[in-house]
């Protein structure tokens, strides 16, 4: 008998169903340590930051999400808070509303400059869909069903993700990490060779099936050839190349056609859907975006122009679970297919997304993450297990993962202690060459 026909028949008897309510909700930024990771915006701060929403119920069962920790998404989620006491947490298009209403008409900066122009309804999005999954945690504590189920069921147990290679540094730059900063063991990776010695080590570690090199850091006849080096090097393994729009249109009409045979997806050569659709009549490579098409208000656009070929959907910004079940429906609607955008994330984030492709049909490429490069975690270990490039999905209830309070309180102390407070690649950048600009497009 499905939870539904629980609701009905107990409804008639005149005995309705109690379900959790939100008593509180707590609010933790944290920081984590984080590599010199090269991108279109420059380099990676030696902290990155995440926000955990723990949602506390009358039933004594807590939900847990994750999101950005940047100062505007902690001060919309704050503002939300109090909203959602009293909240049954099934009760989903009433926390959109509750949502809504507390955050009345701000529009804030977006978490980060690649998910496009700031809007009411991607501030609203981000904001509730951090508190959905936590709703959709309790739900699965209170059933005792995982997240996948409750979301239609799982089509794979297990859910492939993508090798994402970076250039990057061996250290941070002066003056931007404390003293005793942690530095990793990767060394740097700033040329071809550099690139391809990183994909074997993440494919003979993780057994990683797919691959993606996030470019827009050197010149596009340079990321050329790392891709060419690394289809030598792993001749079965899908490659992508991604500049985040720092290629002009008249670059990416020259570039992609060289890339054609070589790549599954060119993602984000240029900026806009009116660049992108001059890129895409010049090339029969599939042009993937997570930087145009980030909230429904942007899809007509995209449909009209045929600016894309593949989203790269990401629950974090586009509202949650559901909306990216939503977002899937217009993706076969229009013939797009699907693969799933990643930033810097701890593993409730990780476990979300999981479930989320897992009960996806239509996912149909492997999911980015960066979780090869993260060293610290706040979720008790076991849970999220790698095998063949894939994270078996976990089988507990809910989410299926469990808090360290201890991780918690010490990320939380590191995020007090960095003074970071909103992501700037463009610090590290100046730090090493003072003369640095940041310039889009760059190329």
């Amino acid at each position: 008998m499905s939870l539904s026909s629980v609701h009905v028949h107990e409804r008639r008897k005149g005995q309705p169903v109690r379900t959790p309510k939100v008593t509180e909700v707590v609010v933790t930024p944290v920081a984590v340590v984080d590599p010199p990771l090269l991108n279109a915006s420059g380099v990676h701060q030696p902290y990155q930051l995440r926000a955990i929403v723990e949602l506390r119920t009358d039933a004594g069962l807590v939900g847990l999400g994750e999101t950005y920790g940047d100062d505007p998404v902690l001060a919309n989620l704050r503002a939300a808070a109090p909203a959602l006491v009293g909240l049954d947490v099934f009760d989903l298009n009433g926390l959109a509303l509750r949502v809504a209403r507390a955050l009345g008409s701000v529009t804030v900066d977006t978490p980060t400059d690649l998910i496009g122009v700031a809007s009411r309804e991607k501030s609203v999005a981000q904001t509730a869909g951090a508190f959905e999954v936590a709703c959709y945690d309790v739900q699965g504590k209170a059933t005792g069903l995982r997240v996948c189920d409750l979301l239609g069921g799982a089509v794979r147990e297990s859910v492939p993700f993508s090798a994402y290679l970076f250039y990057r540094w061996a250290t941070h730059p002066e003056g931007a990490a404390p003293e005793g900063f942690p530095d990793d063991d990767w060394g740097q990776a700033l040329d071809a060779e550099g690139i391809v010695a990183q994909a074997r080590r993440l494919v003979d570690a993780y057994g990683f099936r797919s691959l993606k090199l996030k470019g827009g850091v050197f010149a596009p006849e340079e990321e050329v050839e790392a891709v060419v080096a690394l289809r030598e090097a792993f001749p079965d393994h899908p490659l992508r190349l991604d500049p985040n729009a720092n290629w002009s249109v008249r670059t990416a009409q020259r570039i992609a056609p060289r890339l054609e045979g070589l790549l599954e997806y060119l993602e984000d050569p240029t900026a806009g859907n009116p660049g992108m659709a001059a890129v895409a009549r010049a090339t029969s490579l599939p042009l993937a975006t997570n930087m145009c098409v980030t909230s429904f208000e942007e899809v007509p656009e995209a449909a009209a122009l045929g600016s894309v070929a593949v989203v790269l959907t990401d629950h974090h910004y586009w509202g949650g679970f559901r909306a990216t079940q939503r977002l899937s429906g217009i993706c076969q609607t229009f013939g797009w297919g699907m693969s799933m955008h990643s930033n810097t994330h701890l593993g409730i984030s990780l476990a979300a997304m999981t479930h989320l492709a897992a009960a996806t049909p239509a996912l149909d490429y492997a999911c980015d993450t960066h979780s090869p490069w993260q060293r610290e975690d706040l979720v008790r270990p076991g849970a999220l297990r790698w095998s063949g490039g894939s994270l078996t999905v976990p089988s507990g209830p809910g989410l299926g993962v469990e808090l360290d309070r201890d991780a918690l309180a010490r990320l939380h102390r590191q995020y007090l202690d960095c003074g970071i407070r909103h992501r700037d690649d463009q610090v590290g950048m100046v730090l090493a060459d003072p003369t640095w600009v940041r310039k889009s497009p760059r190329y």
